[in-house]
């Protein structure tokens, strides 16, 4: 279907653009001669933008529709990757990283209305196979990375050849999205939502709440699974990285099957039993103690937490673009409070109660997943 992988060039596009100058924040750190926190805050810089970009994008959704937001966001992530490399201090360079963030915000919105205009004109799952793209972005912004490194070490022909690619991705993406004026498929469809300002329902909130801790779940697992392994768990050095390794693979896995599991049993059950699994997995993996546990309650993580945020992204699109902004925004608020916060928790506690956290704030998405109104999308 043209559709579909043209939405899908757009997701991979935005988890190629990310991986792409992360991979390389080490030779920025050496470059404009940074210390370790002037690097936090740089990175911080990317979540903030995103953060704070609701209202903005709230009103581009309405204005523009989500197919030119998408491409114009896009085409605004691929200049910024040569502008970052010619950042002449630090002070530019974090203008630079913020103004990604809010236009990350802005693609993240209209790629997933996008993909929920796509299940809804055309009756078929496909949202947890796009965000799996998003993840297969990434891992050709890693190979890229290297690849150009063991040739070069200059980070502007790097970010230069990661624009090429990315300009390659929008083109194809741009003749195949799906029309904003227009129903996806011959026949009745749902209704347009409207262009002016809408009252947020309580489900909504139901939705940022499921988002904001799903998101703190996936990050902060990202974030410390491989240093929980190593200090608490007393892995060794050579299996540390499996930590991350296990709850990446398993929710790329997952999100190749979770759509036909939508189909099969609908959005609402995928939701809560996933993070239950989650919860409940995580949390008997550091009650037992030991490195394979520890793999095991990180593929439940992985497993039980994958089929969330697409879900979550198709329910709060239902609810008109200004749900669907708001929604993505707590998405990414969660994905930078998380790792922070269980920093903190781990500081003053311990690290096994830091991932206690993230064990509950998987419960909490499933108890927010019981007030969220759901709609089944066969395919």
């Amino acid at each position: 279907m043209r559709g579909q992988t043209a939405v899908a060039a757009l997701f991979c596009s935005l988890g190629f653009q990310y991986a792409t100058w992360a991979a390389r924040i080490p030779a920025i750190k050496t470059d404009l001669g940074l210390s370790a926190a002037e690097v936090g805050v740089l990175l911080m810089a990317a979540g903030i933008g995103a953060s704070v970009s609701f209202p903005l994008v709230a009103v581009l959704m309405r204005r523009l529709g989500s197919r030119r937001l998408a491409l114009l966001s896009a085409l605004g992530l691929t200049a910024l990757l040569p502008a970052l490399a010619a950042a002449p201090g630090y002070p530019a360079a974090l203008l630079v990283v913020c103004v990604d963030g809010v236009l990350v915000g802005c693609l993240n919105t209209a790629m997933n209305a996008q993909g929920a205009a796509l299940e809804a004109g055309f009756g078929r799952n496909a949202m947890a196979r796009l965000h799996a793209t998003f993840s297969g972005g990434s891992l050709l912004a890693a190979l890229l990375a290297s690849g150009t490194t063991a040739v070069t070490p200059s980070v502007t022909a790097h970010f230069c050849a990661a624009a090429a690619v990315l300009v390659l991705l929008i083109a194809y993406a741009r003749t195949g999205l799906l029309p904003d004026d227009a129903p996806a498929a011959p026949g009745p469809g749902p209704k347009k939502p409207r262009t002016r300002w809408t009252a947020l329902s309580r489900t909504t909130w139901w939705m940022c709440c499921a988002m904001a801790f799903g998101t703190v779940t996936e990050g902060a697992m990202n974030d410390w699974s491989s240093l929980y392994l190593k200090d608490v768990a007393r892995a060794p050095a050579e299996l540390a990285p499996l930590g991350i390794a296990v709850v990446s693979g398993m929710m790329v896995l997952a999100r190749l099957f979770a759509d036909h599991w939508r189909a099969r049993w609908g959005d609402r059950r995928v939701v809560l039993l996933g993070s239950a699994l989650a919860g409940t997995g995580l949390a008997l993996a550091l009650a037992s103690g030991g490195v394979a546990p520890a793999l095991i309650g990180f593929a439940c993580v992985g497993l039980g937490i994958a089929a969330v945020t697409p879900c979550v992204y198709v329910a709060a699109a239902r609810q008109g673009p200004d749900a669907l902004a708001l929604v993505a925004a707590m998405g990414t608020t969660g994905l930078l409070a998380g790792p922070p916060l269980i920093g903190f928790v781990a500081n003053a506690s311990g690290l096994t109660w830091g991932m206690a956290v993230v064990a509950g704030a998987a419960c909490v998405v499933a108890l927010c997943g019981t007030r969220i109104r759901w709609t089944a999308v066969t395919g």
